[in-house]
């Protein structure tokens, strides 16, 4: 346990490059198979939402915007604790939508076979629609990672009194998480499934932590001892 505890106490960035050639190793496996059939995700809803191409700012934002929490956490966040909650939270989530993946090939038929207008943005659909195809899907990567990183800001205490970047990064998650099904990149299923981990990953990862944080001084030195024995 002691050294378990020495490890936490310590931010790991190794472990962020190693953990990625992992995931992304694991995400080209899982577009380069050609299973026998894949199950096709739909509900009724997913046909009254409208095709909108500007979305696909935020969508495309979510890359800048995860990789730049992560660099915050990492690098000058002091908290260490925040650090693990944040990392152990997307890679949950990754790891967990990987394994989905692999037993339960998915898809979609929702994207537009042609697009009503012709602008700079539609042609940036075109470019995701040719890069990124519309199998692996559930839950949604994009919305899972959107909540986890809003979430570790919020909680972050250096940024307790930076109201209106924290407000900003929530609006941002919102848009890409309306991004995913305006731009026909996600079902509702996926988005709802992402939502629904995120409860659950929450509960196990925060929880305890503001649990503890509650308890009277005597008793989280108590805890801090046997965790070091």
């Amino acid at each position: 346990m002691k050294n378990t505890n020495n490890f936490f106490s310590r931010k790991h960035p190794w472990l962020i490059v190693i953990y990625m050639i992992f995931y992304l190793s694991g995400f080209a496996l899982l577009e380069q198979r050609t299973p026998g059939s894949f199950h096709l995700i739909h509900l009724p809803g997913d046909d009254l939402i409208p095709f909108c191409e500007y979305f696909i700012i935020p969508y495309v934002l979510w890359f800048v915007y995860i990789a730049a929490v992560v660099i915050y956490f990492t690098f000058f966040n002091k908290n260490v604790g925040e650090y693990w909650r944040v990392i152990i939270t997307l890679c949950i989530g990754m790891t967990l939508f990987l394994f989905v993946s692999w037993i339960y090939p998915n898809g979609h038929d929702l994207r537009p076979e042609t697009f009503a207008r012709d602008n700079i943005f539609t042609q940036m659909v075109q470019m995701l629609y040719t890069a990124d195809t519309s199998t692996n899907i559930l839950p949604s990567i994009h919305v899972f990672n959107s909540v986890a990183v809003a979430i570790a800001l919020e909680k972050c205490q250096a940024l307790k009194g930076r109201r209106i970047l924290r407000k900003s990064a929530d609006i941002l998650s919102f848009l890409i998480v309306l991004s995913t099904m305006f731009l026909k990149q996600h079902s509702l299923m996926d988005v709802m499934c992402a939502l629904a981990l995120n409860v659950v990953v929450y509960m196990l990862v925060y929880v305890p932590v503001q649990r503890r944080s509650a308890l009277p001084k005597h008793q989280n030195a108590g805890i801090r001892r046997i965790l070091s024995e």
